[in-house]
């Protein structure tokens, strides 16, 4: 691996300056959350939504409307809010932790740990939600420290990226082994799940995960001054006081704690943990103190436009949203790696 990846990223302002960017994308966030919630296969005109929300519509059609707002598309919208916003802190994380814009949650393992959790709860255990959680969780922690210790016995951040992609193919050969011994039902699920999707969000999952997810990413933001020592390189961390070994064990569990539960109720969503932080941070620079509230709003508005994409595109059907971020990604990544090659 080229000098260029395993070169620290550069803790200096970005190009933009910091004051109208929060009011943009909170506008954004909220224009895609508007247009999302009256799109998809019933239609609800712009105007009448918030009259449909309150119950004030005289519109002949207002409670199947109503209906469809608060019980289906309102926690759906919602959920992948909280999802994006998660998946892209956990990247930032994982860039500025690795010193590398190419880290990411599945690149690593952690994604590909979780799922194998899931997977392994769906076949062998029922599939309820709190096996499916604390599963992906186990799944996630193990393969992420799986990864760290296997990358640490080489130089640099290419051990650890090749000992993820080690992972992620033992991983993927084991869940498709699961896959193969699934019945019918179990296939079905698991077919669909692999591939991402929000389609079981839900007010009572939501309320369980928001809590949860909220007080963990709230853990994580208090570590920026961290995140921007070690960006300088390990010593320099030290030398600022930072225990550098003891931070990275935290950050990797928190990390796994945010993405474990996540996956389970959504399965694979790729590269929004890649793609978001970077362009955050080519706009900001990587001071992590504005980096990572701006990668959380950032990461909502892409899965949100993502779930849109995913409904409206070939309505009456519906998108897996992990194919929608993969062709988004996957371009962005092959475009990242060759231009850090140049």
């Amino acid at each position: 691996m080229s000098q260029s990846l395993r070169a620290p990223l550069p803790l200096v302002p970005g190009p933009v300056g910091i004051a109208w960017l929060w009011p943009v994308l909170l506008a954004v966030l909220l224009l895609l959350l508007l247009l999302s919630a009256a799109s998809g296969a019933v239609e609800i005109p712009l105007a009448e939504l918030p009259r449909v929300v309150l119950g004030h519509s005289t519109a002949a059609e207002a409670e199947l409307w109503r209906s469809i707002v608060l019980e289906v598309r309102l926690p759906r919208l919602l959920f992948a809010a909280l999802a994006g916003a998660v998946l892209a802190l956990a990247g930032a994380v994982m860039q500025a932790l690795f010193r590398n814009p190419l880290a990411e949650p599945g690149l690593v393992g952690i994604s590909s740990g979780a799922s194998l959790g899931a997977v392994c709860a769906i076949v062998l255990g029922g599939g309820s939600f709190a096996l499916l959680a604390s599963s992906a969780f186990v799944g996630s922690l193990l393969a992420t420290a799986a990864a760290y210790h296997l990358g640490r016995r080489h130089p640099g951040m290419a051990g650890l990226l090749l000992a993820g992609i080690a992972i992620n193919a033992v991983c993927g050969s084991l869940i498709g082994l699961f896959t193969y011994l699934a019945d019918d039902n179990q296939l079905r699920s698991l077919t669909f799940w692999n591939m991402g999707s929000l389609a079981g969000a839900s007010w009572p999952r939501l309320l369980v995960l928001l809590p949860l997810l909220l007080l963990l990413s709230a853990l994580v933001l208090r570590y920026w001054r961290a995140l921007n020592a070690l960006l300088l390189g390990e010593r320099e961390a030290l030398h600022l006081g930072f225990p550098f070994k003891s931070i990275r064990r935290q950050l990797i569990l928190l990390t796994a704690l945010l993405i474990g539960p996540l996956v389970a109720a959504t399965g694979g969503i790729g590269f929004v943990g890649l793609v978001v932080p970077h362009v955050v941070r080519m706009l900001l620079g990587a001071d992590h103190r504005r980096l990572l509230p701006a990668a959380m709003l950032g990461g909502a508005i892409a899965l949100v436009l993502a779930d849109w994409l995913a409904r409206t595109v070939v309505q009456p059907a519906e998108l897996p949203i992990g194919i929608v971020t993969s062709l988004v990604g996957g371009p962005f990544f092959l475009w990242l790696l060759l231009s850090r090659r140049r």
